[in-house]
């Protein structure tokens, strides 16, 4: 069941030019026994093994995933990161794009991939990824060769934090009366799909097995080569700050937007953040440790068995030995004590982009709100998100073709009922959103759909409209994952030229579900000749 991390390896060999073609993948969900640390849970795998497998294709191809349910639950597969510009109902978020996938069905997701770099898939039916229904999405390009030649060696690393239950158990508690957005707290973190836990943590009575008998993630390099490590966090609430020991690291890419190499010796990633950092191997051949630590500042509370430095082995020697902690020596840098990104004005896309005047601007703010029965929900506005039984994509295209006057409405739309909030934007607008945190956590914001230039951000205090003159239009950062700090803010403009009904929701599991998403329905002069194929309307039938 554990999966061959040779698998990420990423063969230099691979054809980056080669002509578009049709590349098929076949992946079935289903709930195994099995204890990545050596506590035994349940977990679920994809073909049989956690994580999950690779896909990787180049730009330009079509892809063609066979998603088949053996769970006992409806699931469905959203690609993190792609525009599916064209093909909406293929962005596998039920409730907005599609209905699950009932037990014992099958879909097939077809796209095209219009864009390159490092992304990932996941589950996106409740909490359910944080279960185990993850993987990475690579995307190969001709561009890639001004950079390929920076580097010897292309490797992909999983990053997650990872906990002894399943969300399904531990979400009733989250959901409680009387608790006041007190997050479960990870039990553990892993790297590739695997890591140590002690045992003797847990009482003999504590319900869980754990037998010593776990692993840690082994990454061999040699003298005087070149690394790429694609990082991934897959997890559901831990930002982990990665850092090599006596090497430093080049970052040089941020949610699949290439940027111009900059140093640093210790870099945080949130949820569904992805980087690529290089890294020498130049330094005495021995063991060294590659460290992932969670910053559990912002947790809520702590959990007495979670060991936040989780750690992998770079190894010069082929070996397993633990390093020499004379020899293989942590950075003095302090750690974060907040949970936020690497500053986006550190972050120089390499292919510059402009960005364009804006056409409209939206506010909105984020918050947790105690109300009946003393349950503390998340809200956007005015607004708790509930998954609906008919995906608002359905319902909106339903509602173009018929021209109901409430579904062409430029702004807050009145056509859903009250815990969808969705912004319309008709026709093609450059948007602006200014994301207002009310909350005492950190937030990492998803757009589904898009990148959008992070045009300025904020830790404490209020977004300074006077400052406007002075943003930089110029080549700000690009990307499609951003931390909200806590009580902070961040400006960010993105294009309504895709059409479809497009999620903005915080990618901490435990948020959304507590209702921390909301849509943008963008391009109705488009989706008004849209027909939703039939194969995505059954899935609601079936349901």
């Amino acid at each position: 069941w554990r999966r061959d991390p040779i698998e990420y390896n990423l063969d230099r060999s691979w054809d980056i030019n080669a002509a578009p073609t049709t590349r098929v993948f076949n992946l079935t969900a289903s709930e195994i026994q099995a204890a990545p640390d050596g506590v035994l849970r349940p977990l679920f795998v994809i073909n049989g093994q956690f994580p999950g497998p690779l896909i990787r294709v180049n730009q330009g191809d079509r892809v063609l995933v066979n998603v088949t349910n053996r769970l006992s639950n409806g699931t469905s597969m959203h690609w993190h990161g792609f525009y599916q510009n064209g093909t909406n109902w293929m962005d596998g978020t039920v409730g907005i794009t599609q209905c699950a996938i009932p037990p014992g069905a099958s879909f097939l997701y077809d796209f095209t991939v219009k864009q390159f770099g490092t992304y990932w898939y996941h589950s996106h039916f409740s909490s359910q990824y944080t279960n185990g229904l993850v993987g990475p999405f690579i995307v190969h390009s001709p561009e890639e060769s001004k950079i390929q030649e920076m580097y010897d060696y292309d490797q992909v690393v999983l990053l997650q934090d990872y906990y002894h239950d399943l969300s399904a158990a531990l979400m009733p508690g989250y959901m409680s009366s009387g608790n006041e957005n007190a997050e479960p707290l990870p039990d553990n973190g892993l790297i590739q799909g695997t890591h140590f836990f002690n045992c003797s943590s847990y009482d003999s009575d504590s319900g869980y097995a754990c037998d010593q008998n776990s692993t840690r993630a082994i990454f061999n390099v040699a003298q005087g080569k070149r690394y790429r490590f694609r990082l991934i966090n897959t997890g559901a609430f831990g930002e982990f700050q990665v850092s090599i020991d006596n090497h430093t690291i080049q970052v040089i890419e941020a949610d699949s937007t290439l940027v111009q190499p900059i140093t640093v010796n210790r870099l945080p990633i949130h949820v569904a953040q992805r980087y690529s950092i290089l890294f020498h191997a130049n330094q005495t051949a021995t063991n060294y440790w590659f460290r992932a630590r969670m910053n559990d500042y912002c947790f809520s509370d702590e959990n007495p068995v979670l060991d936040t430095d989780v750690r992998a082995l770079i190894t010069y020697t082929n070996s397993t030995f633990d390093p020499s902690p004379t020899e293989s020596v942590d950075w003095v840098y302090a750690l974060y004590t907040a949970c936020e990104d690497l500053a986006p004005s550190s972050l120089i896309p390499y292919d510059p982009l402009p960005a364009p005047q804006v056409d409209v601007t939206y506010p909105i703010e984020v918050s947790f709100q105690i109300g009946n029965f003393a349950l503390d929900k998340a809200y956007i506005n005015s607004t708790t998100w509930v998954p609906p039984t008919i995906p608002t994509l359905n319902q909106a295209v339903a509602g173009l073709q018929v021209n109901n006057a409430n579904f062409t409405t430029s702004g807050v739309s009145t056509a859903f009922d009250s815990s969808q909030l969705v912004i319309d934007v008709p026709t093609y607008k450059v948007i602006d959103v200014l994301i207002n945190s009310l909350d005492e956590g950190a937030h990492p914001f998803h757009l589904h759909g898009h990148q959008f230039w992070i045009m300025a951000s904020g830790a404490h205090g209020a977004f300074n409209w006077n400052s406007y003159p002075t943003l930089n239009m110029t080549n700000p950062m690009r990307r499609d994952t951003i931390t909200v700090d806590a009580f902070g803010w961040a400006l960010i403009w993105f294009k309504a030229d895709n059409p479809g009904l497009w999620a903005l929701h915080c990618h901490i599991s435990w948020h959304m579900e507590a209702g921390l998403l909301m849509q943008f329905q963008t391009r109705n002069d488009i989706m008004k000749e849209w027909a939703v194929p039939s194969d995505v309307l059954a899935l609601c039938d079936t349901n």
